[in-house]
């Protein structure tokens, strides 16, 4: 589900554009309207949510609604800094406390005076580390390293993890109480793969943007790349996602793109994913790739006809098999159909002399036994594809192109059908 543009409040369309947030997913939509509501009010706030998702954003929302804004806004990447010097750079330190501390430093709390702070991958933190910022959001007061003299910062802190925060107190990796005084206000952020058609807008956006960036000819997606790429998980995310198109852009300038080529771009085997649940696949995808085996299933029947009516021929003219009788199944099946009746009908091999020697009628069931159960659109299909597998040493991409269908959609059917290679 996506919304319009025109029910979104002035504020949510506003900070979409001041920070080039793109996509109307609903849950994209509560994330933003949440960090504009909680702005205002001087409260600790923990952004979660997949890495590449998109986090980054939420705590400049935060900061430019608040009245702080005109103060200073830093992030830190918590997980980027050395264990041994962390407390150094958010705390700062004094001259000679340590190898290489020539001179007095101030920390990332005392240059925000009056700011905000975004903590990037504050799980990352260590203990120690945390139980200084736990004294900071308590009380405001923080020790320069080597300092003994107590400071005082009016910084509000806004905090992102990819972790799952829970497991990782349950595990002794983080404080409990550090993580409720920084989880005063939680937002959550949706992963790329439950955006919907923000996916496609993003990878439009990026196209844009890469084709202005280095003067080249832009690319455009087709429905069937498009429909890819929503069926794609993105463990990566937006992040991911991005590369992708990038890759895209520059080894395709000036190409539309189909869903092949997209799939050349992403992991192998990677179509497996299961498809997001608000997905729909596009309808014009659907329907060739479905005529396609019908298709295949059609022709297959007329050979079985044609099958019959030869079998009745010889049935006519029984005087005339010869004296050794048929060796083959070859010797009654029309020129091309052996490969491709025998996997809907089972033949039995024939008897010296025909018709069958106490059976004077000659019928049909004496010469050819079709399965005891009826042959299923399902089981024609699932045998067609693994012959075409076979035929073609087990090369998918080249058993998709006979077959007439994508190699994505090949890849589904053996899942579906569970074939073995």
């Amino acid at each position: 589900m996506q919304l319009n543009l025109q029910e979104l409040p002035a504020e949510i369309l506003q900070a979409k554009q001041r920070y080039g947030i793109v996509g109307n997913a609903p849950g994209l939509i509560a994330a933003v309207s949440r960090a504009i509501q909680v702005a205002p009010i001087d409260l600790s706030v923990l952004v979660t949510g997949e890495s590449g998702s998109g986090k980054e954003f939420f705590p400049k929302i935060i900061h430019g609604f608040s009245s702080r804004k005109h103060s200073k806004y830093i992030a830190v990447n918590c997980g980027a800094i050395p264990e041994g010097t962390i407390d150094s750079e958010l705390f700062g330190h004094e001259k000679g406390s340590f190898t290489g501390a020539i001179s007095s430093r101030k920390g990332y709390f005392e240059e925000a005076d009056g700011g905000t702070i975004f903590l990037d991958e504050v799980a990352e933190l260590p203990l120690t580390t945390q139980a200084r910022l736990l004294r900071v959001l308590e009380s405001g007061e923080f020790i320069k390293v080597g300092s003994s003299a107590v400071q005082r910062s009016n910084v509000r802190i806004v905090a992102a993890t990819n972790v799952d925060m829970a497991k990782a107190v349950a595990e002794g990796r983080f404080r409990e109480d550090l993580y409720y005084r920084l989880s005063t206000v939680s937002i959550q952020i949706p992963p790329l793969r439950d955006r919907g058609n923000d996916i496609a807008l993003l990878a439009r956006k990026f196209v844009a943007d890469f084709a202005e960036r280095y003067t080249m000819p832009s690319i455009s997606f087709d429905d069937s790349a498009r429909s890819a790429l929503l069926r794609y998980r993105w463990p990566g995310n937006v992040r991911q996602l991005k590369n992708v198109v990038e890759q895209i852009a520059l080894f395709e300038s000036g190409n539309t793109i189909d869903a092949e080529i997209v799939g050349n771009f992403l992991p192998e085997g990677s179509m497996n994913y299961t498809p997001v649940a608000h997905h729909v696949e596009s309808a014009h995808e659907y329907e060739s790739e479905r005529d396609a085996l019908f298709g295949m299933i059609l022709r297959l029947q007329r050979q079985i006809e044609a099958l019959n009516i030869r079998i009745d021929e010889l049935g006519a003219s029984s005087r005339n098999v010869p004296s050794g009788g048929f060796q083959s199944v070859e010797d009654v099946l029309p020129r091309g159909a052996e490969s491709s009746v025998r996997s809907i009908v089972k033949f039995q091999p024939f008897s010296s002399s025909f018709p069958p020697s106490g059976n004077p009628s000659g019928s049909v069931s004496d010469v050819v036994a079709v399965q005891s159960s009826p042959v299923t659109l399902e089981d024609t299909e699932r045998d067609t594809i693994r012959r075409a597998l076979e035929r073609n040493g087990g090369k998918r991409k080249e058993a998709a192109r006979e077959l007439n269908i994508s190699e994505r959609t090949l890849y589904r059917k053996i899942k579906d059908y569970g074939i073995d290679l």
